[in-house]
């Protein structure tokens, strides 16, 4: 780690930023907790405490916080080529070495024989998805095929298109949120949303009912396509039952309703697979990566697009004289040369066997909080979990919000020396950097349960 100056900023230095994600007023008056520098899974604040990481920041920096070869990938890239685009029949090595690479690490032969679109985000990723199902069935003379069905409590970024895909209510206030191409179908979330004494199996018949009586509501005519995630991040590490996906997904074949994958948390390695659709048997027509692509090194997304959908859009190009879709940053030539850098580490030290060898010291844990008076639910897959509070775990009676228990339980955490994310419903999420070793995700484990136990004792005197 280079040498950091741990004097603390003035809090004028940090007054000017528009927090995301952040109640605006509170943070007025409680100043953020403000990072200075990585160590490896750890990342240390302005006065040198050190926390462990557990959310991998957003989900996403696989490789911790420190990876030098990453750094030097970016440096060298920089001195040899620091921008050039692939507008106009252009193109620079980098972006067409990173597209290879890409395609031919797709989990189904119809994306390894595809195209990659590259934006900066997941969301950007998530919306030119949404622009290529209305191109692909413009082009294939269906147009009236433009809703796209969405899951409850999914997450899909924060665009106009991206946003509105999201089924988490907040996203949507003051917004004039959602669109109106978006429909909407239950979430896989057992926990909430089983009858009482429904099986996994009885449960997954009824939520594939309810996909194809949405259809057949809204005219199979109408629909262009299916969006979700194979694991809901935001929306509460949501793992489906198993037999989810297989069940959903000759609906939408039968129907001509084209799958779009999100993978941008799932992506490389989450899960325990390269990609969450390995994981759960998902063969979708388009799958948008990011966050892990580069580890967070450097923004960049990319959109997966199936040989059959490019096929047809190619045609239509020649129609219009031009694929009129693009960013200024689609495959900037720095954050190709640091996820294909990314993407080389992560073979050589096998990171998707890693993952597979300690994921279970986070599983079990999850399994024995579950028994904990506080926890209504604890769930998991790979290197990413959850623990859902509950006021009432037989009645599974979430806490009113306003007591904010969730939100106490991570400000203990960070007390502790760990940084923990809750989302809406009390749930705390768990998605450390893939590097984890076992002894440091056993620390993470036991500062949490301090954290817990706290919570608990809180809880018990009002």
């Amino acid at each position: 780690m280079a040498a950091v100056d741990f004097s603390p900023l003035a809090r004028k230095d940090v007054a000017s930023h528009f927090h995301p994600y952040t109640n605006l007023r509170a943070i007025e008056k409680e100043p953020p907790l403000v990072i200075v520098a990585g160590d490896g899974v750890e990342v240390i604040d302005e006065h040198g405490k050190r926390y462990i990481e557990g959310m991998a920041g957003l989900w996403c920096a696989a490789l911790g916080f420190s990876e030098r070869r990453l750094a030097e990938a970016a440096r060298r890239q920089m001195e040899t080529l620091p921008y050039y685009h692939s507008f106009s029949g252009k193109a620079h090595d980098t972006v067409a070495e990173l597209a290879a690479r890409l395609t031919a690490l797709a989990p189904t032969e119809a994306l390894r024989r595809g195209r990659i679109v590259f934006a900066n985000s997941g969301s950007e990723a998530n919306d030119t998805a949404v622009k290529l199902v209305r191109y692909y069935w413009n082009a294939r003379g269906r147009p009236h095929k433009k809703k796209i069905i969405a899951r409850g409590r999914a997450y899909h970024g924060v665009t106009l298109a991206s946003a509105s895909l999201s089924g988490i209510p907040m996203m949507h206030w003051h917004f004039d949120l959602p669109l109106d191409f978006v429909r909407r179908v239950t979430c896989p979330h057992p926990y909430h949303h089983a009858l009482d004494g429904e099986s996994d199996a009885a449960f997954t018949d009824r939520l594939a009912a309810e996909l194809e009586a949405l259809i057949e509501k809204e005219g199979a005519d109408t629909i262009g396509a299916f969006i979700a995630e194979p694991v809901q991040g935001a929306g509460g590490v949501i793992v489906p039952p198993a037999e989810y996906f297989a069940k959903i997904q000759p609906i939408l074949r039968r129907h001509e309703i084209l799958f779009i994958a999100d993978e941008v948390i799932t992506g490389f390695g989450r899960t325990g697979a390269r990609f969450g659709s390995q994981t759960f048997g998902i063969e979708p027509d388009l799958m948008t990566t990011a966050k892990m692509l580069t580890s967070a090194y450097a923004p960049l997304s990319a959109l997966f697009v199936s040989e059959a959908i490019y096929e047809t859009c190619a045609d239509a190009s020649v129609e219009a004289g031009v694929f009129g879709h693009g960013y200024t940053y689609s495959g900037h030539p720095l954050a190709c040369a640091v996820a294909l850098e990314a993407l080389a580490i992560y073979d050589e030290r096998d990171l998707v066997g890693h993952v597979c060898r300690v994921a279970p010291v986070l599983q079990d844990a999850l399994r024995r909080y579950a028994e904990h008076p506080l926890v209504g639910h604890s769930r998991g897959v790979g290197l990413i979990g959850a623990v859902e509070l509950a006021e009432d775990k037989v009645a599974r009676k979430p806490f009113d919000p306003k007591r904010g228990v969730g939100a106490f339980l991570v400000r203990r955490a960070q007390a502790h020396g760990l940084i923990l994310r809750v989302m809406a419903g009390d749930i705390i999420a768990f998605s450390p950097p893939l590097v984890i070793t076992e002894a440091e995700l056993r620390e993470l484990l036991a500062r949490f349960e301090r954290a817990l136990e706290e919570t608990w004792a809180w809880v018990r005197n009002g």
